[in-house]
């Protein structure tokens, strides 16, 4: 049985496609469109997707959809009602809008289909699940475990904006659910906003940005914006809020509450702006560990499932793992709404056809390290960096392995492009910038001239699983860089007394560890652990460079430049390295030196795509 998953419609549109349970590809729109977090139609994705497999939509049981949109349409009408006649600005705008993209969707729906198959059986193919339950059973039928709870937090679905469901085998049942407006993913988006960053793009950057600030808000926070009961569960006070009729997130009585007003994207971050994310930061940990220790309480359950867009709060999840409320946590790799589209799916074939799942050993997920993604023969490589104007080498894998280790050890930025696509925001070692953690220059070197970023952006260590003890305050699993912990005290560097007075921004370029460049300003780092069976060739050149340095950790950033989503194809990476200043290029086993390139095929990548 073939089931397409799809997410569209809102952000980070997405395809997935399982087979008798299986999940055999999955795909976000934007690398094809090459528009971050793109909403459209998933044309491509699903493309990609029955190319993998090589059939035809026709050749499909059924497409299921992520959420029900006339829920959807509902809650906005309602919502709407509620607030009237405040907002009608607004709502008026935005009427023509819903009324197509929601209530009429399954009309366009029907419409793109038939652009692929136009006999495509869509009356009797169709399904609809909801938001919440999609984005639950990405979490749990793929993981490790026969049964957990389930725990799934973001902005809002059709009105659900948490709940908690109990899987057990090849069942899935929500037992809780917390209601829009209250929602903790908005409140989050709306200190995003606040602090001047886009919302559903730069949630994680507010994340990246609290280590530098002091959470003195938080009260502030918990006694006017958000009421937390003792079990987590939470409400809102929306008389600071303007996301239920109006086109911002906060309000004046937000400002006056906190001082000032919204900072402007292009005005510089303060104190201020580093201690409100701090203090939204703190807020979350507080309410996302609150809710876990009443469900474990209240179901007796030791496996814990995180899914829908809060869940990829690394730092969270971290702090979640070590309170020990749950013996296990895992969280889906792609954890927003493109995850949807594989929960969906699963959805489908689990709960509305009852086929059974494979039985768990609490260890072992079904996401294939979340190597879902497009993939290319090496020969298939070599055409298309030919036709390119590239010039490269094609050694074999020992050698390809010893030079980019070589290369590491330079302290050169290097592209490192391998096998399938990573599905999920993260880049895993497959779309990857990589470096060498232990040069104190870096986290800057990729931040300002490579990834044309914000200096204050941390990087992720990828480091060999079997190593991972020895480096960093963790031993279990993390392969989808979802997890936060400190690095080893016996790699951590004593600060001076000049340093540990510094504040802020001050602190970014203050060596603290055997690792800097993956080292944060609180000594954390955002860890992905590395497997020999789901990544072997990541695995080898990791394994290489600490041969020849002694060190099981190299820095890994995502394939893009900011404002580019990661790169998809081997002409997408050419193209990047060509516009930045990435100096080695790995695709395959073509290696590509920058001073070989043609200079007349140098690009200027800085300005290139709109900003995040």
């Amino acid at each position: 049985m073939r089931i397409l998953g799809l997410s569209a419609y809102y952000h980070d549109s997405a395809a997935t496609l399982i087979e008798d349970g299986s999940i055999i590809a999955a795909a976000q729109e934007e690398r094809f469109t090459r528009k971050k977090h793109d909403a459209g139609f998933p044309t491509h994705a699903i493309q990609y997707c029955l190319d993998h497999a090589g059939i035809t939509l026709g050749d499909v049981d059924f497409v299921a959809f992520y959420d029900k949109p006339f829920l959807k349409f509902e809650r906005l009408l309602e919502t709407y009602l509620a607030f009237a006649p405040k907002g009608f600005k607004s709502f008026k705008t935005a009427l023509p809008i819903w009324l197509k993209e929601k209530l009429f969707q399954k009309d366009m729906l029907r419409k793109e289909f038939q652009k692929f198959e136009p006999d495509f059986d869509w009356m009797n193919k169709l399904l609809f699940t909801e938001h919440h339950m999609s984005h639950a059973a990405s979490a749990f039928f793929p993981s490790p475990f026969e049964r957990a709870v389930v725990l799934t937090l973001d902005g809002v679905g059709e009105w659900a904006t948490a709940s908690a469901a109990l899987g057990n085998g090849n069942n899935l049942e929500m037992f809780k659910e917390i209601h829009f407006p209250h929602s903790l993913g908005l409140l989050y988006s709306a200190l995003t906003y606040y602090t001047g960053f886009r919302v559903n793009s730069g949630e994680y950057k507010v994340m990246g940005l609290a280590p530098y600030g002091v959470p003195r808000f938080k009260d502030l926070i918990l006694e006017h914006l958000i009421d937390v009961k003792e079990d987590g569960s939470f409400r809102l006070d929306q008389d600071y809020f303007d996301y239920c009729t109006g086109l911002r997130m906060t309000n004046a009585k937000f400002d006056e509450l906190f001082g000032q007003p919204a900072r402007q994207a292009d005005e510089p971050l303060t104190q201020f702006h580093m201690d409100m994310a701090a203090s939204v930061q703190a807020v979350t940990e507080d309410v996302v560990i609150k809710l876990a220790r009443a469900l474990a309480k209240e179901t007796g359950e030791t496996n814990l499932c995180l899914a829908g867009g809060v869940a990829l709060n690394c730092v969270a999840n971290g702090k979640l793992l070590r309170d020990g409320a749950f013996e296990n946590v895992w969280v889906q790799p792609a954890a927003g709404d493109a995850g949807g589209a594989l929960g969906a799916a699963l959805n489908a074939y689990h709960l509305y056809k009852g086929q059974p799942r494979t039985r768990r050993d609490n260890k072992t997920d079904a996401m294939a390290g979340s190597y879902l993604g497009p993939t290319f023969e090496q020969s298939d490589i070599e055409e298309r960096l030919s036709k390119a104007g590239a010039k490269f080498d094609t050694p074999d894998d020992d050698k390809l392995y010893a030079d980019t280790a070589r290369a590491l050890v330079d302290e050169k930025a290097i592209g490192w492009f391998q096998g399938r696509m990573e599905f999920g925001p993260r880049a895993l070692g497959g779309r990857s910038i990589i470096g060498d953690p232990r040069s104190a220059t870096m986290q800057r070197t990729l931040n300002l001239r490579v990834k044309y970023r914000e200096s204050f952006r941390p990087f992720a260590p990828s480091v060999l699983r079997e190593d991972v003890a020895d480096w960093f305050e963790l031993d279990n699993d993390s392969p989808y860089m979802l997890m936060v912990a400190g690095v080893q005290e016996k790699r951590r560097r004593e600060m001076s007394d000049e340093e540990q007075a510094l504040f802020g921004i001050e602190k970014l370029n203050v060596v603290r560890s055997d690792i800097p460049a993956v080292t944060h300003v609180d000594y954390s780092a955002r860890i992905q652990t590395v497997h020999k069976d789901t990544n072997p060739r990541y695995h080898a050149l990791i394994s290489k460079f600490k041969e020849l340095s002694d060190c099981p950790v190299i820095v890994n950033t995502s394939f893009n430049v900011r404002g580019e989503p990661i790169v998809c194809t081997p002409e997408d990476a050419f193209w990047c390295f060509m516009g930045s200043d990435i100096e080695v290029l790995v695709i395959g086993n073509c290696y590509l030196r920058k001073e070989d390139q043609d200079p007349a095929l140098k690009l200027d990548y800085k300005n290139a795509f709109e900003l995040d």
